[in-house]
């Protein structure tokens, strides 16, 4: 095959008969891309890898529920994000407090990595009070460099809602990264 096919192009063949060869040429396209999304949310590489496997059984089973209004690659990673958020939900229920996050670390002020090791720390740890909501949301601007646009796209949300929940959730990281700098 010379030409590449179109996301669209190769699920209209999958729907019509041809699955093997469309979810091997969707899934090669996405897999990566599908688990970096659940590794940065999850930050573990064995959930990540099966929320991935998950999500394309997921996918795969409701192809012919995509109606092309966005692009496969915004409907695919709109199905990951809800998914791994749902996840994290239903594993925050049983929540298990480690050692460590309660630990309170007193890093003496040796050199600049030292500093920088630190204050990411106080980050991670001000993110992980944040909602998973909130923390993807901050994940997709940041992490993935999403525009506005696209965020509001993939979560059916107004711009100007994207860039408030934004800022709140800012406000709230540097509110708990202060508060946690100076304990």
């Amino acid at each position: 095959m010379s030409t590449r096919l179109s996301d669209e192009e190769l699920i209209r063949q999958y729907l019509s008969g041809q699955p093997t060869h469309c979810f091997k040429a969707l899934y090669d396209r996405y897999v990566n891309k599908v688990y970096r999304r659940c590794l940065s949310m999850t930050k573990d590489p064995l959930k990540a890898e099966d929320f991935t496997h998950d999500i394309f059984l997921k996918v795969f089973n409701k192809l012919d529920a995509f109606q092309e209004r966005s692009s496969f690659s915004t409907w695919l990673y709109s199905i990951s994000f809800n998914y791994c958020s749902d996840q994290i939900r239903l594993a925050r229920r049983l929540q298990i407090t480690d050692i460590e996050d309660s630990a309170n670390y007193n890093i003496p002020d040796v050199t600049e990595e030292h500093l920088h090791e630190e204050t990411l720390h106080l980050v991670n740890r001000a993110m992980k009070s944040l909602s998973a909501n909130e923390q993807a949301l901050l994940r997709l601007k940041y992490e993935d460099g999403m525009s506005i646009a696209a965020i509001s796209a993939m979560l059916d949300l107004k711009e100007s809602t994207v860039k408030m929940r934004l800022k709140r959730s800012r406000d709230k990281i540097y509110k708990l990264y202060s508060r946690l700098h100076t304990t």
